[in-house]
């Protein structure tokens, strides 16, 4: 990896608000290939993780086995987290070894920026990923949306976004309650619940969205 480093890259990540102090500059399509290559190793993964760089950590993400991720490896990859896209990245493993029903309530309360957007961020990938799921698990976090939805925090204020556009574009079950959300925090006194309510809004009330749900447009 650091062979094939660049520090263009590096540059080009700051520009997105990645956190590069220890970027050896490997766009995400090459860890995909690298992954690939190596293939899954838990034990190389977290010894990845432990290096505190972050194409090692993206690699380990991609290359730790969801079974056997144990509840306190996950709790300290998210302590250590300093990152949004390391965030997102670990929330598809977290979810993968479906830890989302303890952790997505401890990580909403957590008080830590990139904690927190851990558990929105979880919410987005369970809605794509858990298909098998009932509509009625990710209709049970509009609350927890709701209650942070105030958190003008912009990393968790992003999360919290995509977390209720995700679950409002799962099925036509989900589309009604989360655009009732969406248009409760559309109206409110608050600025960031209002951006985060009519960002939501303007894609969950599309054509597009309603056609793909088989809704009335």
């Amino acid at each position: 990896m650091r062979a094939i480093g660049s520090a263009e890259n590096v540059a080009g990540m700051a520009r997105f608000g990645i956190v590069t102090e220890t970027a050896l500059g490997l766009s995400n399509v090459e860890l995909h290939r690298i992954a690939r290559l190596v293939r899954i190793d838990h034990a190389r993964a977290i010894e990845l993780w432990r290096t505190g760089i972050r194409e090692a950590r993206i690699l380990a993400a991609f290359t730790a086995a969801p079974k056997a991720l144990t509840l306190e490896e996950a709790g300290r990859w998210a302590d250590e987290c300093n990152s949004w896209e390391v965030v997102d990245t670990i929330a598809d493993l977290f979810v993968g070894a479906r830890f989302e029903d303890v952790l997505i309530p401890e990580f909403a309360a957590d008080q830590r920026e990139f904690v927190r957007r851990l558990a929105f961020a979880m919410m987005a990938t369970a809605a794509v990923h858990l298909k098998r799921e009932p509509d009625s698990k990710l209709l049970a976090w509009l609350p927890l949306i709701e209650a942070h939805s105030n958190d003008g925090r912009n990393f968790v204020k992003k999360a919290v976004n995509w977390a209720l556009r995700q679950i409002g574009k799962r099925s036509a079950a989900c589309h009604g309650p989360a655009l009732a959300l969406e248009e409760k925090l559309a109206a409110s006194e608050d600025r960031t619940a209002r951006w985060i309510g009519k960002e939501a809004l303007r894609e969950l009330g599309s054509e597009k969205v309603r056609s793909k749900l088989d809704l009335p447009i």
